[in-house]
């Protein structure tokens, strides 16, 4: 999926307990959260997703939001606190914004996402959302599973979903 309206975007290239990590931002805000084994499949992910806008790697103007994002992975119950830039469909924005209501260390149904945004009927909607989150841990789609409990899809990763609940939990 391509993301317009982004004329420069900085991205950085971290690690973390789950792997590697991408973070990325906009004049606006963080635009991009990515994880995974491989940071060049990440940064060739961020190219895609981003294209057609300029991407520069810069480490040191990112530093800090690098940091806040490697909190979030490793002491959940923090608060991510920087602006967001999320780009997406009006549906999209509406879950993306249902899903950071969502407190760490608790979990809601696709279900319940869809009745929380005055579409009850629109689960599957919900969980194509979820999966298209661009912004992994400061919007928290890891929380979201299936109405039996049990996880579904995570686009990082089934180990990192359940990863970043099991730390949650724990705090």
């Amino acid at each position: 999926m391509h993301q317009s309206g982004h004329s420069i975007v900085r991205y950085s290239v971290g690690n973390c307990s789950l792997g590697a990590l991408v973070v990325a931002a906009s004049e606006r805000g963080v635009c991009a959260v990515f994880l995974g084994d491989q940071p060049d499949a990440l940064v060739r992910e961020l190219l895609h997703r981003f294209a057609p806008a300029a991407l520069i790697r810069d480490d040191a103007a990112l530093a800090h939001t690098v940091g806040r994002v490697v909190e979030l992975v490793e002491a959940p119950s923090s608060e991510f606190g920087l602006p967001l830039d999320e780009r997406g469909t009006q549906f999209q924005q509406r879950v993306w914004q249902a899903l950071r209501t969502i407190p760490a260390g608790t979990m809601a149904s696709y279900g319940d996402v869809a009745a929380w945004i005055g579409a009850p009927g629109a689960v599957r909607a919900v969980a194509g959302a979820c999966a298209a989150n661009p912004i992994a841990v400061a919007t928290p789609c890891h929380r979201v599973v299936r109405a039996d409990g049990s996880l579904s899809g995570y686009h990082w990763g089934a180990a990192r979903k359940r990863a970043l609940l099991e730390r949650e939990a724990a705090a």
